[in-house]
């Protein structure tokens, strides 16, 4: 490329810079958004406000004695619990502010049709409008553990969309040496298995936490000081199971929740195996700072993960741990754009 298409290309790429900056900023606002969801769900405030959009017919929530006294007299079964309320309204106003971003943002690409990220942006905007509809079941069906996972899964997608989006839009020619450039070509199939299985365990991850089975095995690294305790995976994986009543604490027994609890903790192996062996061999291809990025983020996970069991799962630590789950993914999916879309660096001879 010569410098003239280079100051063209650089020219073009600053007159996006306000969608790379919008698409950022909506990252960071999603990242929230799942804080505060993993907050509300821990806290146990996901039916604190048992309406929707609204608590308990209050734009914000109840906190005067009469109008507590009025919430409970139209909502005889459910009565206010304001350590309740408050997370779950601040975590429906902030997914309404994403909601309102990502339309802007999807307007705005709308308004130039060919570029790059028109259907990028709209499929966003469809799965956050289906998040909407998966906040209202999470209240509705009292937080039936199916809506409660797919409203998690659909909040990281939202989350890695976002990401994804800015780092198309963020101008940047990245040219490597040539031989690293092929040795890390060969690490495109396991680092797509990777995010993959850390999908799935973040979708195991949101299964055992709306199934309650956190602290199914309350020691580490065995599980009620055996290996392999009694389990019922038929149960604990019945994902057919009826809506309702209410699933607030769980309803499932003890070995299904066990059966839950370890099969996330094999997800855990699996995890580190792949992600550890996908560091090594970035290492050795020339990435050490993708290596020792990866393998931070894996063993603060992985360390999140084991303290919520020896520490009987503290509320920070079961946020922190949800966190985690999305930088983990985000680090992968990075690398993985990062090694589809580097250039080998070829010298040109007269």
């Amino acid at each position: 490329m010569d410098v003239e298409s280079d100051i063209t290309e650089l020219r073009k790429n600053y007159k996006k810079d306000w969608r790379f900056r919008l698409a950022l900023i909506g990252t960071g606002l999603a990242l929230v958004v799942v804080v505060l969801g993993a907050f509300t769900r821990l806290s146990h405030a996901g039916l604190g406000c048992p309406d929707w959009p609204g608590c308990y017919g209050h734009l914000l929530w109840p906190n005067e004695g009469h109008e507590i006294a009025a919430a409970n007299a139209a909502f005889p079964d459910t009565p206010v619990e304001t350590d309740k309320t408050w997370p779950e309204m601040v975590h429906r106003y902030f997914a309404g502010i994403l909601l309102m971003l990502v339309a802007g943002l999807t307007y705005m690409f709308w308004r130039r049709r060919g570029h790059r990220g028109f259907i990028q942006s709209h499929i966003l905007l469809g799965i956050i409008l289906l998040q909407a509809a998966f906040g209202m079941w999470t209240v509705t069906l009292k937080l039936w553990p199916q809506v409660v996972t797919a409203h998690l899964l659909g909040g990281m997608a939202t989350l890695s969309i976002l990401w994804m989006l800015a780092e198309r839009l963020r101008y940047r020619r990245r040219l490597i040496p040539p031989h690293e450039f092929s040795a890390l070509q060969k690490l495109r199939p396991l680092a797509v298995i990777a995010v993959v299985a850390v999908c799935l365990q973040i979708a195991l991850g949101g299964w055992t936490s709306s199934n309650y089975a956190a602290l199914a095995c309350p020691d580490f690294p065995t599980c009620h000081n055996q290996w392999w305790p009694d389990t019922d995976f038929s149960q604990g994986f019945n994902v057919a199971q009826q809506i309702g009543p209410n699933y607030l604490g769980g309803a499932m027994e003890n070995d299904a929740r066990t059966a839950i609890h370890l099969t996330h903790r094999i997800g855990a192996i699996i995890v580190t195996l792949l992600v550890s062996l996908l560091a090594l061999l970035a290492w050795r291809a020339g990435s050490p700072r993708w290596a020792q990025g990866l393998l931070v983020v894996l063993c603060l996970q992985v360390g999140l993960g084991i303290a919520n069991v020896v520490m009987f799962l503290p509320l920070p630590i079961a946020v922190a741990h949800n966190a985690g789950a999305a930088l983990l993914l985000l680090s992968l999916l990075t690398f993985c754009y990062r090694i589809n879309t580097v250039q080998p660096a070829i010298k040109n001879y007269p």
